[in-house]
């Protein structure tokens, strides 16, 4: 499925779109970090949480859980508070 990747992750993918796939979030990400190694980190803690800085939302509806049931057609979008000063 195509995922967007926030500007602050494109030094993983050097692209703004990825092909994953996965029956849930957690699996998509596993997927990305297959293809892209250390780019989960930068999304879920180490207490398997998507981070409070990272929205992903599947098909326009924001998602929290990474045991989200995905389709193969679902659109998954990845977006990155940025914070500074």
């Amino acid at each position: 499925m195509n995922v967007l990747i926030p500007s602050a992750l494109r030094s993983y993918t050097q692209s703004a779109h990825a092909q994953a796939s996965g029956d849930t979030l957690a699996a998509l990400l596993a997927d990305l970090d297959r293809q892209y190694q250390g780019i989960r980190f930068r999304m879920v803690d180490e207490q398997e949480r998507i981070r409070p800085h990272i929205r992903v939302f599947v098909n326009g509806a924001q998602v929290r859980e990474l045991g989200q049931r995905l389709g193969t057609a679902d659109e998954v979008v990845i977006v990155q508070a940025l914070s500074g000063g």
